[in-house]
């Protein structure tokens, strides 16, 4: 207990350290474990310390990535998949090839490639293909190189190439519209009906009150409406439809006004906007939808998550009534359905001791690495069965994958100190060519692939980059490097498919050279 809160906790510190901007972040609390090891070998946790970590942080990380995962599958995620997958078989190859030359052991060359790919999940695969801790030697020899490499390569390529820039659409925005041409007269429906896509009608003004999109309500010039959407199609709109108004819907709340609510019912976590049922006699409207640091046009087939803050156009009188409605908790928030964490970590392990048989190979199973991620894939995108919500609060999301994460590395490294130093003492020089080598052939791959031949935008492709890599000191440099939202949609896109791609590709490795 002892030696694993004092690795917890120096490792934390150290990853603090930033030196050039390059810090070691949470990988540290593993070296932290190394040196404690090496020093009081018998002072590793029992492994069932290390697995406990590794569910926690895979079942996060699955339940977060789970729409994006399956987005993935098709359009512009099945060339960013198809590339980043490529590039892992590079890495992979060079790996292999490395440690048949050199006659390095099976399990620290796939040690190296897990490390190369700063990959907790595929290191756990190697351990449980070959039964022991030794993979981890390799994989924290080659740790450091998967962040630093990949960091000077993107610098290198934003330094040495022209580069190719998606446009990032700007926030939605509101506009009143003042409706100038009779010809326009209609219903709100009939106005509603002929917008550009991504702008909505969320309230009109009809003299001196202000009333909701009733899609029956008669409009004539001289009516106010209040748009919402893109920045784009809302000014396109605009012209369209007349002149902008003065404020005077916006600056008169007499009866409608604009609140805020935090969706913290589980019973609404999974339900589209346009299926919401409000008590009787509350007439309001959702009009946008903040999710994290993201904010969205409410469309009537968007599906709230927990922890979503909404905007609704509502009369004063009803906002208690629409508070209790929503939940409106923070606290909530950060809390955790264990029922549902716990059917469903139960599942990704039983799914982890499935026995295939394949040819050559043998039999084969995705392993407590592969079975409770491809099992929390599959309920973030279900958000919800019945009544088990499965989808979690961010703040809840990223407090338990990162204890569970810090738990494994910890207990890896407690375990693995001692044959850690005898290696590096008798091999280190070679285990650092080979590893750097490693982590360069994705990059290569990458940075050919992507930008000459498929002439990729560049922020898309240092997405995919991120994703392959999965470090997040490399994402957040990244997004220093190249200001673009793109980075993140192809992290988001490529990352828990390439995660999968590198946990089956270490097991067949190892039944074949193992």
């Amino acid at each position: 207990m002892l030696a694993l809160f004092a690795t917890i906790g120096i490792g934390y510190a150290v990853g603090r350290v930033s030196v050039a901007g390059f810090s070691l972040d949470i990988g540290a609390v593993l070296f932290a474990g190394l040196a404690i090891g090496a020093i009081a070998p018998g002072a590793a946790p029992p492994a069932i310390v290390s697995s406990i970590g590794l569910v926690m942080f895979l079942y996060g990380i699955g339940i977060q990535y789970g729409s994006q995962f399956f987005a993935g599958l098709r359009g512009a995620g099945l060339k960013w998949n198809a590339l980043g997958a490529v590039s892992v078989l590079a890495s992979l190859g060079v790996a292999l090839a490395a440690g048949a030359a050199f006659a390095i052991l099976p399990a620290h060359t796939l040690g190296m490639f897990a490390g190369a790919l700063t990959s907790t999940p595929t290191l756990q695969a190697a351990i449980d293909a070959f039964g022991d801790r030794t993979p981890a030697i390799g994989y924290s020899v080659a740790y450091p190189f998967g962040i630093i490499v990949p960091i000077l390569c993107i610098f290198a390529l934003t330094k040495m190439i022209h580069m190719r820039m998606a446009t990032s659409p700007a926030p939605p925005g509101v506009v009143e519209v003042v409706l100038t041409d009779a010809a326009r007269a209609g219903t709100v429906g009939e106005l509603a009906a002929g917008l550009p896509d991504g702008v909505r009608v969320v309230a009109i003004r009809q003299g001196k009150t202000n009333r909701l999109p009733d899609p029956q309500l008669s409009l004539a010039p001289g009516d106010i409406v209040m748009l919402f959407g893109a920045a784009g199609a809302i000014d396109q709109a605009r012209r369209q439809l007349g002149e902008i108004g003065t404020g005077s819907l916006t600056g008169d709340r007499t009866s409608l006004d604009v609140a805020r609510y935090f969706v913290s019912r589980a019973a609404l976590t999974g339900v589209p906007i346009g299926r919401l049922a409000f008590a009787d006699g509350i007439e309001a409207a959702v009009v946008e939808v903040r999710r994290a640091d993201t904010l969205l046009v409410a469309h009537p087939h968007l599906v709230l998550e927990y922890g979503d803050r909404v905007a609704v156009i509502a009369s004063r009188q009803h906002q208690p009534a629409l508070r209790a409605y929503f939940g409106d908790s923070i606290k909530s928030t950060t809390e955790v359905s264990y029922l549902s964490v716990g059917l469903g970590m139960s599942l990704g392990v039983l799914l982890g001791l499935v026995q295939v048989p394949l040819p050559v190979i043998g039999r084969f199973s995705i392993g407590l690495a592969g079975g409770p991620l491809v099992v929390a894939l599959v309920l973030g995108r279900l958000v919800r069965t019945g009544p088990f919500t499965w989808h979690m609060p961010l703040p809840a999301n990223l407090t338990l994958r990162t204890f569970g994460l810090t738990l494994f590395l910890a207990a890896v490294g407690l375990g693995s100190g001692a044959p850690f130093v005898q290696t590096l003492v008798d091999q280190g020089f070679l285990f650092l060519a080979v590893s750097t080598t490693v982590i360069l052939a994705p990059m290569v791959v990458l940075f050919l692939f992507g930008h000459s031949l498929l002439r990729m935008n560049t922020d898309d492709l240092l997405g995919v980059t991120t994703g392959v890599t999965g470090n997040p000191a490399i994402l957040v440099y990244a997004n220093r490097t190249v200001q673009s939202d793109g980075i993140d949609a192809a992290y988001a896109t490529t990352f828990p498919m390439l995660t999968v791609f590198k946990i089956v590709c270490v097991q067949v490795a190892a039944a074949i050279v193992g």
